[in-house]
This record gives structure tokens, C-alpha cells and sequence, in this order.
């Protein structure tokens, strides 16, 4: 904080598309979405003109026993988002009970049915984890016990942040949390599984384990299943930790830790305020006769996983205004109903519940997303950042380069053959990213991990500035001393 105030930040007075504009006027391409909620660019007229329209109708009002049109049409089609792979379940899970790599198809795949509106994503995970809690006791369970993955950043509210495991973010707070359990996260670049010597690819890419890793959540489960009984739900980020480091999961690994706690009997709540709404780009198809014949905006159905709890925010307004759901199923529902006087409700509220300004965002942002002229901006956005990407390769400072669908995070290192870390203090990725304002590009790092994570609309153009802007950062800045090749 003492940085930033020593310094004039760049004041943000316009957008459009990819692009944003200082109060000096100076143009910069948003390379990470405006901390990752923007879809489709700033500005977009067809968002513009729905919000327009609500907005002559009414701006706000109250959920607390009552409902409006826009939010009700929204809860409905967000549900349809949710449960649309059902019809394709039958064919995927055959598809995966066959291959020798993936465990048998899920036994169970819970239909979500009920929507509760809130305001952020730190709220949503609340929710998420008080409904969780709650079920579980009324379902006999008298303590309930949550897992979650190391470096796991799921909010910052007190409940949200029990459930992280990043120090540096929740370790002040420690006198105030609950106590949840930690279990190894599938760092394929720093695992200490991972017998490979570093190669110029993708950790995923050349990994060499056993997935110990899965191995060690199955143990967990048992162990905490033998001391003090079952756990109650696991809490996961599919595809990509965001905060932790975007650390991306191998192929596989969501599906099987799915089984395990599906065979433990406990309950998935998947957060994917970053990953939802197409953010881990359109999903494997279902077959070569029909790609992409259902394209999934959630990072779960992409290995045909469904979780009880479908925590999003961030990208569901199109980053216009803040908005947040969980979607649950109905045995959840049904737990909190009664007579008056049992007082079996959820209690929790918010004041802008339900807002219609961000139900008229969201619905045209689903619309938008539906579109072929999207689909396909999404796809050759997708094909031209692992393109440029690969231009990272040469540069000795970088460690790995890894990209989930339109996601994107390049580690930086000291040295790329033994994996030697900076030290946060040296603030390599800090100092990185300003350098690329300096030259028209705004990111934020994640420690040493540089993201790229543009807007929909981004050009290949945009994409290529942006890397280069990147590439040339990172050895102005780092003086990299080592031969790539």
C-alpha cells in the first residue's frame, strides 16, 4: 500500500471492446478482463441496451419476499445452463468408463434446481458453505468438516476465507475461521510427484507420476472417515485454482476426485466465480461428427462432472455490475422447508438480491454467449493465445506457460532448468506487469505468475501485442542471464 501511494495510479475514465483509456488519455489492452469479470468488452452495445431498457422500468427491488421478472427469468436460465450436459451424460460416461486413464462414470449425477441470488463471489462460496453445513447436520451429521485444496482462495469472507489456504491472504485472520482440512492441490510444475526433468512445455504436457496426488485425497477421505466420521463436502475449483497461482489440473484429475467424494457420500461444491460462463473455453466435444455440439460454459461438465453447489460471479453480469448465485439441488431445498414455527429457513439475505439492473446484464450476457459469432470469436481467441504463447518458450525467466481454454498463466523463475523461485520480495511479477503498462498493456500478477485472461472480443492482433508486450517485458525487466535452448 505504501507502493501505491508514493505513485499517480492510472486512472481508468472509458473502455471499449479490449481497450481502456487513462484520464491522460493514453489507450492500454485490458489483458485480464478487469480482474477477470469481463466477457465480451466494455461497452458492448447489446449489454448496454438491456440495462437501458430495465433501467425505464425499475433499477431495484427488494428480494425479501418478493420476486421480479428479470431475476426469475435469470434463475431459469441459469439452471438450464447448469443441467444442459444432461442429455449427453449417457454418451460421455460411456465414453470415460472405457478409457483406461479415467475412472468409471459417476454413479450419481445430482440436477440442480434452486438459484439463491447474492452480490460477489466471496458471497456465493458463503452461501455455498453455510447451506452445505447446515444440510449436513439436519442430515445427522453433528460436526461438519470441510476439504479444500492447498493454496485454495475461495473469498474473503470469514466462512470463505476458512476455506483457503494461502498464508499470506488468510493467516492475520487465523483467531477468527473454523478449522477446515488441506489436501494436496495438482501442481503438476512444482509437484514433488512429478519425476520429469523441466521441459519447454506444459507441466501437464510430460509429467511423470502416479497420481499420487488423487491417491492422497482418497486417504484423507478414509482417514477422516475413521476419526472423526465423514467429511461433509469438498470444495474445489475446477480446471484452474485462480488465486492459488492459476495452476491448472490435468486431464482427468476432476473426474476422479468427483468419484471419491461421491463414494464417501459427501457433497462437491464447485467455485467457479472464475472459471464459469466459458471462461475454460467451449469443453471436448462429444464426438468428431458433432463438436462442441453443446457447448459447456461450466468448467465441471467438461469432464462431465456435476457438483451439488454451483458457486459463480465475476463474468455472470458480463463484469458490468456486481451479481453472484448458488445453485443447488432440490434435497437441499427441501431440508430448509417447514411450518412457520419450525424456523428451518436459511437465514441469510442481502439487500440487492435479485437486482434487476444485473439480472437485464446477465441475461443478455447468456444470450451473447449462445451466439455462433461468439462461439467462434471464442475458439480462434482460445487458438491464437496458445499460438502466441508459445513465442514465451526462448526466454530463460520463464518457467512454465500454462493456458485453461481462454485462461492463461506464465510462471516466472530464476532459472527454467532447476525451477528456482524469485523471492516475492524481489516483486519480479509486480515489476513485470508495470513495465507492460508502461507499455499499454494492464494485467496483475499472481506472485510470480504473470495472467493473461482478455475479453472475448479480443483481437489476434490484441493477442499478439499483448505477448509480445509480455516477452519483452520479461527480459527487460529480469535480465535473463540463461540460454533457453
Amino acid at each position: 500500500m505504501r507502493d501505491w501511494l508514493a505513485r499517480e495510479p492510472i486512472i481508468i475514465t472509458s473502455g471499449k471492446g479490449a481497450l481502456l483509456r487513462d484520464v491522460n488519455g493514453k489507450e492500454y489492452l485490458d489483458a485480464n478482463s478487469s480482474i477477470w469479470t469481463n466477457l465480451h468488452g466494455h461497452g458492448d452495445p447489446r449489454i448496454d441496451a438491456a440495462i437501458q431498457r430495465q433501467l425505464k422500468k425499475i433499477a431495484h427491488s427488494s428480494a425479501l419476499g418478493l420476486a421480479n421478472e428479470p431475476a426469475s427469468l435469470l434463475a431459469e436460465k441459469l439452471i438450464a445452463a447448469a443441467n444442459s450436459d444432461d442429455a449427453e451424460c449417457g454418451t460421455r460416461n460411456a465414453k470415460l468408463a472405457n478409457a483406461s486413464s479415467i475412472p468409471r462414470a459417476s454413479r450419481l449425477t445430482p440436477h440442480l434446481t434452486k438459484v439463491f441470488f447474492s452480490d460477489d463471489g466471496s458471497t456465493a462460496m458463503e452461501v455455498a458453505l453455510k447451506l452445505a453445513y447446515e444440510f449436513a447436520r439436519r442430515q445427522g451429521q453433528k460436526r461438519p468438516r470441510f476439504l479444500s485444496l492447498e493454496g485454495a482462495y475461495h473469498g474473503d469472507t470469514i466462512g470463505a476465507v476458512s476455506l483457503g489456504h494461502i498464508d499470506r491472504f488468510h493467516k492475520a485472520y487465523a483467531g477468527l475461521l473454523f478449522k477446515t482440512d488441506a489436501v494436496k492441490a495438482p501442481y503438476c510444475y512444482r509437484c514433488p510427484f512429478n519425476r520429469a526433468k523441466p521441459q519447454r512445455a506444459d507441466a501437464r504436457e510430460y509429467r511423470k507420476c502416479k497420481w499420487e496426488c488423487v491417491d492422497a485425497i482418497e486417504q484423507k477421505f478414509a482417514q477422516q472417515k475413521r476419526k472423526r466420521g465423514p467429511y461433509s463436502a469438498m470444495v474445489i475449483e475446477p480446471l484452474i485454482q485462480g488465486a492459488a497461482g492459476m495452476i491448472p489440473q490435468p486431464a482427468g484429475w476432476l473426474r476422479r476426485v468427483a468419484e471419491i467424494v461421491r463414494d464417501h457420500r459427501a457433497q462437491l461444491i464447485a467455485d467457479e466465480v472464475l472459471t464459469g460462463f466459458g471462461r475454460t473455453g467451449l469443453g471436448p466435444p462429444l464426438s468428431s461428427e458433432t463438436p462442441h455440439a453443446s457447448p459447456s460454459l461450466f468448467a465441471c461438465h467438461h469432464e462431465n462432472v456435476q457438483p451439488d453447489f454451483l458457486a459463480l460471479a465475476k463474468g455472470m453480469t458480463a463484469g458490468y455490475l456486481p451479481m453472484a448465485a448458488t445453485l443447488v439441488t432440490q434435497a437441499v431445498f427441501d431440508a430448509f422447508l417447514g411450518e412457520y414455527s419450525e424456523f428451518k429457513t436459511f437465514f441469510h439475505g442481502h439487500s440487492f438480491t435479485a437486482n434487476q439492473l444485473g439480472s437485464a446484464a446477465a441475461l443478455a450476457s447468456l444470450e451473447l454467449l449462445h451466439t455462433r459469432s461468439s462461439l467462434r470469436a471464442r475458439v480462434q481467441l482460445e487458438q491464437s493465445l496458445r499460438d502466441q504463447l508459445q513465442t514465451l518458450w526462448p526466454l530463460g525467466n520463464v518457467g512454465d506457460v500454462r493456458q485453461v481454454g481462454l485462461i492463461a498463466g506464465v510462471e516466472l523463475v530464476k532459472n527454467w532448468k532447476t525451477r528456482e523461485s524469485f523471492d516475492l520480495r524481489e516483486q519480479a511479477g509486480l515489476r513485470v506487469c508495470e513495465a507492460m503498462a508502461r507499455r499499454g498493456v494492464l494485467t496483475r500478477p499472481i506472485g510470480n505468475v504473470i495472467v493473461v485472461m482478455p475479453p472475448y472480443c479480443t483481437t489476434a492482433g490484441q493477442i499478439e501485442k499483448i505477448v509480445s508486450v509480455l516477452r519483452q517485458s520479461i527480459g527487460d525487466v529480469l535480465a535473463e542471464s540463461q540460454d533457453a535452448r
